[in-house]
């Protein structure tokens, strides 16, 4: 597996580090080097036009990042401040070489001020690193609150300063970069919580240091991102003469009083993916909705539990909790599906009354919470759900069984074994109703199709995040609706690789 799709924990990086210092015999100042090297590629690359460029850094190894990248830029002719928080004379070991070198060379080194920061065309955070521990407070919070309130775009070297690079929480504030040039291995902080927000677009350097040496270390990755390559390995072309009894039936179950549009989004994405038969259960009261809206499905009124009896036997795969609500007549069709251990896609309603009853633990079903659903489903808080959401799917899916899906900004995704699964797209605009319905619906209709739970849950939140990011380019995130995915989700299970 390539390093650039593998997370890993600060620990991972350490060890690498300790690696590359006692089997490539490469020395501190080496690293630093091409760390500051690999800034400037970046800010060359993505900011061509910048020509005054202000440096903010602290006092440790990513200060001294700061501190190379600065020489390097005068040596292009930029015009270099460095702003600091520690005279020189306070430094110690490589970082003041560094700093000593940038002063000898001319550049401009002062204690920092927010008046600079507004005549910069680019900021350059080498403010702190990874090592951090502890809320940010003093001069550091000021400045980080000075810099997150300019308009100046901000270029994070190895990670946004406050930002803890294996919860992706922050430590009380954290900069908001536009990219993060992150250095030998990716971070698992960087791409979950508040790591997407603070980050920006990540840009993984691995410093000279080949896949191979990293292959040799033999380290075990946290997370893998998904790749656009799963959707062209699961849904390969069809045979000519496939038939809709082919592509799996679905039936759907949700849809309480005032609530029929959410089941009836979630059927239209199992059509729209592939599945060859849709069936939704919902309240009598909302067939002509569903039929009026998509005539394709095949609608059925319930009235009692019983009612759906047929359409169970028939179906090859359940997704209940849509719109399904909290009421004695959710409680019972939620009871009556789960006796009959059928494979099952729970969502929504589903979940929170999952949560109340006595703890269950079923091996074929995937289970889709949001971080409020998570929270309720641990019996704890949502920001102990976000404050480490690596531990948090991992302990809802030991707890419940089957795969578990933890919807947010990095969703995560995981299984049975330990590999644990990260999806690194989507955007703001699906802070928007429907969307959970969509992705429900969007994994109901691949296990139809003959996926796997866990290969429907890694290939479903990768499509419904592409879906909406390309709904989003054509028309903005702002007012992005959950029924303006379907066409794009038609459009990628369709695109050949």
């Amino acid at each position: 597996m390539s390093v650039y799709c593998c997370l890993h924990t600060i620990a991972q990086v350490r060890i690498a580090e300790r690696a590359a210092y006692e089997k490539e015999k490469l020395t501190e100042q080496v690293l630093m080097q091409r760390a500051g090297e690999a800034a400037l590629r970046v800010l060359l690359e993505h900011w061509p036009k910048a020509q005054s460029i202000c440096i903010v850094c602290g006092s440790g190894c990513n200060a001294g990042d700061g501190y190379v990248l600065a020489r390097l830029a005068k040596g292009r002719g930029l015009d270099v401040t460095i702003l600091h928080f520690s005279p020189l004379n306070e430094l110690t070991g490589l970082v003041y070489q560094m700093a000593y070198q940038c002063q000898k060379d001319g550049i401009t080194c002062q204690p920092f001020t927010n008046a600079l920061l507004e005549q910069a065309d680019l900021i350059i955070d080498a403010i702190l690193g990874i090592g951090l521990h502890g809320e940010i407070g003093g001069d550091y919070l000021k400045a980080m609150i000075a810099i997150n309130h300019i308009a100046t775009p901000v270029l994070s070297i190895d990670v946004p300063s406050g930002l803890d690079a294996d919860t992706g929480q922050a430590l009380g504030i954290s900069i908001y970069a536009d990219k993060t040039v992150t250095f030998m291995l990716l971070k698992q902080g960087l791409f979950t919580a508040l790591g997407p927000v603070c980050c920006g677009e990540v840009i993984l350097d691995t410093l000279g240091l080949t896949e191979q040496f990293y292959r040799n270390l033999n380290l075990k990755s946290v997370a893998i991102c998904l790749g656009d390559s799963l959707i062209h390995k699961h849904l390969p072309a069809r045979p000519r003469n496939v038939h809709k009894g082919y592509c799996g039936h679905v039936l759907l179950i949700g849809g309480n009083y005032g609530m029929g549009g959410a089941i009836c989004m979630a059927a239209a994405a199992a059509a729209r993916v592939g599945a060859g038969l849709v069936s939704v259960a919902t309240r009598p009261e909302h067939i002509n909705i569903v039929m009026g809206v998509r005539p394709e499905l095949m609608c059925h009124g319930v009235e009692k539990a019983g009612d759906i009896d047929q359409l169970l036997e028939k179906a090859s795969i359940v997704a209940i909790g849509p719109g399904l609500g909290e009421d004695t007549w959710a409680q019972n069709l939620l009871d009556y599906v789960l006796k009959l251990k059928k494979v099952m896609v729970i969502d929504a309603d589903a979940l929170n009354l999952l949560a109340k009853q006595e703890q269950l633990h079923y091996k074929h079903w995937l289970l889709t919470p949001h971080p409020g659903e998570a929270a309720r489903m641990l019996d704890c808080s949502v920001s102990e759900i976000q404050i480490d959401r690596f531990h948090s799917v991992s302990t809802i899916q030991k707890r419940y069984g089957g795969v578990c899906v933890l919807k947010g900004a990095g969703t995560l995704v995981k299984g049975f074994s330990d590999s644990l699964y990260l999806c690194t797209g989507g955007n703001p605009g699906m802070a928007s109703g429907g969307m959970g319905d969509i992705l429900t619906g969007t994994l109901a209709g691949l296990v139809a199709q003959g996926l796997t739970l866990l290969q429907a849950a890694k290939v479903g939140v990768l499509l419904h995040s592409k879906a909406a990011d390309l709904a989003a380019l054509e028309g903005g995130e702002r007012g992005l609706l959950a029924t303006d995915l379907l066409p794009y989700l038609r459009r990628i299970v369709n695109i050949d690789p």
